[in-house]
């Protein structure tokens, strides 16, 4: 069966392109600008890839089109998919039909977290040789790939909330019929297409509906939005998570000036033992009790879930150093929304104490691009001893103005290459330069590193003493 994808450059379609690839499907698909690491992964695979939506692409008429949730009316392709009346069907469901039916499925749904969680989860399943299959929105640096189809019953998946295809303007996660969900936290997001909080709840709501009386609901106990959440209805029994144990059946002690790499994990007040891993803040700690609960629920006991997080290597995207040029660290982080950026910042502040933090900030997202979050970018943003902003002529609202709180802390350029030259201009050995936006940034890290091995070339060498 020819299995052809539209979108495929999106983590989550080019995940569903190496699944349908491993379950022995022919898969060809088309999307623009693909960018690492899903287009290096797509090559890896073999995938044939088609640049942009032109109609002709469907001229070897596949068996059945597969369309990313990217796509719209008015689109060439999606026009001649319809005019040529192809079968065709969303992602989720394709996943759910030809992958998802069978299996446990173990969901990991939020906010925040959902990548990191779901690599957690994946990895400690792997660790204990369940050999579950998965499919991440990233690149967790444990796996080869960001999705595979697994040898056994279990299949983990990030529980996307955003719509699913433009004719299925549900939730995607509504589709995968879960056994096991994490539910990290629930904010304000995805502006395009939900007008407020109270519409994702409900989202999240359906989603629970879908969940077995026999299944089990790991939530963070101390989220107001997904308390709302549970009181609209819930069918399923609930194991809750926090930092501080109160009532939380799993719960985590910090070890104080370890920025979060050490923690003991307690379940029900009771200590399973204690994690020494790679990772720096709370907020992943958070999400290590989650993936916790989660495995636990599928038979992993705690301990050996400790042991596997001691061996995890994180995800390319969260807190990423992408070199180290003339004293100077760069990093790069997907952190897009107002409290992702302040945990990621916090977590570093931990790590690297009184050194200086440069954010660097691209407002990318449909929400950031639509200000919904400007109010809370200052406040956000206080950690870091300066902030620039890649503020882009189009934006559509006062950036300079939202910010205007940091102060003198806060500058601004308007395009890359300017970015880039300020700051190659400005940063001094010893600074820690975090690359916060949800896309490519038009490769600003790259550019940033060369910059500064330019400008240490550029350098007389220093004088003999």
């Amino acid at each position: 069966m020819h299995v052809h994808i539209l979108g495929i450059g999106g983590t989550f379609m080019g995940g569903v392109a190496a699944i349908a690839k491993a379950a022995g499907f022919r898969v060809t698909g088309s999307d623009r600008n693909v960018y690492p690491p899903m287009s290096t992964q797509l090559e890896a695979l073999g995938i044939e890839l088609i640049q942009g939506y032109g109609p002709d692409q469907l001229d070897a008429r596949p068996d059945v089109v597969v369309v990313g949730n990217a796509l719209s009316r008015g689109v060439p392709v999606i026009e001649a998919l319809l005019d040529r009346g192809l079968p065709y069907v969303s992602g989720p469901q394709w996943l759910s039909d030809a992958v998802l039916a069978g299996k446990h499925v173990l969901a990991v749904a939020g906010t925040h977290g959902k990548t990191t969680t779901t690599s957690m989860l994946a990895w400690i399943l792997e660790d204990a040789g369940l050999a579950p299959g998965f499919l991440i929105g990233g690149m967790a640096a444990n796996f080869s790939f960001s999705a595979r189809l697994g040898a056994g019953k279990l299949f983990v998946i990030e529980a996307d909330e955003y719509d699913t295809a433009f004719f299925d303007k549900r939730a995607k996660f509504v589709h995968y019929r879960p056994r096991t969900v994490v539910l990290n936290n629930l904010e304000y997001d995805h502006a395009d297409i939900y007008p407020d909080v109270a519409a994702i709840r409900w989202q999240f709501n359906q989603l629970l509906r879908t969940v077995p009386a026999q299944g089990r609901i790991i939530v963070n106990r101390d989220d107001a939005n997904l308390a709302a959440t549970l009181a609209a209805g819930c069918w399923t029994p609930c194991e809750t998570f926090s930092l501080s144990a109160g009532n939380a059946d799993w719960s985590a002690d910090i070890e104080a000036g370890t920025a979060s790499r050490k923690f003991e994990v307690r379940k029900s007040g009771r200590s399973v033992g204690r994690v020494d891993w790679a990772l720096i803040g709370a907020h992943n700690v958070m999400n290590a009790l989650a993936a916790i609960a989660a495995a636990h629920h599928v038979g992993v006991a705690p301990e050996r879930a400790l042991q596997a997080l001691g061996r995890f290597r994180g995800v390319k995207r969260r807190m990423e150093i992408r070199g180290i040029v003339d004293g100077v660290t760069v990093y790069d982080d997907f952190a897009h929304h107002p409290t992702a950026i302040e945990a990621t910042l916090r977590g570093l502040r931990a790590q690297v104490g009184a050194a200086p933090i440069i954010a660097v900030l691209e407002p990318r997202s449909n929400t950031m691009r639509l200000g919904v979050h400007r109010e809370q970018l200052a406040p956000a943003l206080s950690v870091a001893d300066r902030s620039w902003f890649f503020a882009p002529p189009d934006l559509g609202w006062d950036l300079p103005a939202a910010v205007a709180p940091l102060g003198n802390r806060a500058q601004f350029a308007p395009t890359v290459e300017s970015l880039v030259a300020k700051l190659a201009d400005t940063v001094r050995a010893g600074d820690h330069v975090l690359i916060m936006s949800n896309g490519g940034f038009g490769g600003l890290h790259e550019k940033l590193l060369s910059a500064l091995r330019a400008r240490a070339a550029a350098l007389p060498p220093p004088e003999a003493s």
